[in-house]
């Protein structure tokens, strides 16, 4: 399949507190966390960055720094929608692997045909604002949070602009909700390594 008028982010940029160490450098199957994530982002888009400090990444593709550093992950998202020249933009967290580039393209297929401000998973009850895509109108949103303080993503999704995709959506295409488990801990890394074979990964 080809790519979709999106472009693509790796939210790479983290403290990685509780993994001790940054978890985009974490190997997983003799490939890296980000080298991973922007694989599987470039299946989906032609055009990817990698949204973190050019220090750390630069090697690895196209960086965009935060305009607002230390703000989380809305600094990130922000930062992307500043350079975007996409009306719609893909973002995904570099800590979840099993996220197949099947759910990303649907998503933003979810995306470009609804026009949404933003269109995002839920499982389980919880907004998932690091699988989503947002448009450039969520620009002003995200900025105003940000100059005010408030740095929590999901609070800022207007209703009624936008698209929230469940798991009933999702298991009509046999997406599931394991697929959004991220990697936070020395544990969750143990987990994964276990899990993980490549037959078994979702494929495109």
């Amino acid at each position: 399949m080809g790519c979709i008028d999106v472009t693509g982010y790796v939210l790479a940029g983290g403290k990685s507190t509780r993994m001790g160490t940054d978890k985009a450098a974490i190997a997983l199957h003799g490939r890296t966390l980000l080298e991973r994530a922007m694989e599987t982002m470039r299946e989906v888009t032609a055009e990817v960055f990698i949204l973190g400090p050019k220090q750390l990444y630069g090697s690895f593709g196209m960086v965009v720094e935060d305009i607002f550093p230390d703000c989380g992950p809305l600094g990130g998202i922000h930062a992307a929608l500043s350079c975007s020249k996409s009306q719609f933009n893909l973002v995904m967290a570099v800590d979840t692997p099993f996220i197949s580039a099947g759910l990303l393209r649907y998503l933003a297929q979810r995306a470009v045909q609804s026009g949404a401000m933003v269109t995002t998973l839920e499982i389980n009850g919880y907004t998932q604002p690091l699988c989503a895509v947002y448009s450039l109108e969520f620009l002003p949103v995200a900025e105003a949070a940000l100059r005010a303080g408030n740095y929590k993503i999901a609070p800022l999704f207007a209703k009624d602009r936008t698209v929230t995709i469940g798991a009933e959506e999702m298991a009509q295409f046999a997406f599931t909700p394991e697929m959004l488990d991220n990697l936070n801990t020395p544990q969750d890394l143990e987990r994964a390594q276990q899990r993980w074979t490549e037959p078994a990964k979702e494929k495109a």
